[in-house]
């Protein structure tokens, strides 16, 4: 059994948790409801910070950094993304603090 929560109950929990630490959560494009993948692409305060995907590893589901480091190169890169996984969840958030941010979901999961 997966300990993977469906991607949709997650997004929901991501959006709650970024909205409580007076950030911003937005859903730019929804993927499957069960079974999707989620990429966010974090801002802090408006400026782009990274992005982090949800993916595999040998210890369970865990977040890593992807995309590029540039915001010149971000609407490319989501775009090929949801290319290659049409049931990907395409998320925006703009965090107040994006390294903690980062630090918290790597450590929540």
């Amino acid at each position: 059994m997966s300990d993977r929560l469906p991607a949709a109950l997650e997004v929901a929990g991501l959006r709650r948790q970024v909205e409580a630490s007076g950030g911003f959560a937005t859903v730019l494009k929804a993927g499957d409801e069960d079974r999707g993948s989620i990429l966010l692409s974090i801002l802090e305060r408006g400026a782009y910070f990274g992005c982090l995907q949800r993916g595999w590893s040998s210890d369970g589901y865990r977040w890593r950094r992807t995309g590029p480091s540039e915001m010149s190169e971000l609407a490319e890169f989501l775009d090929r993304e949801r290319r290659i996984d049409p049931d990907l969840w395409l998320i925006e958030l703009d965090v107040p603090h994006g390294e903690r941010f980062i630090v918290d979901i790597a450590v929540t999961g």
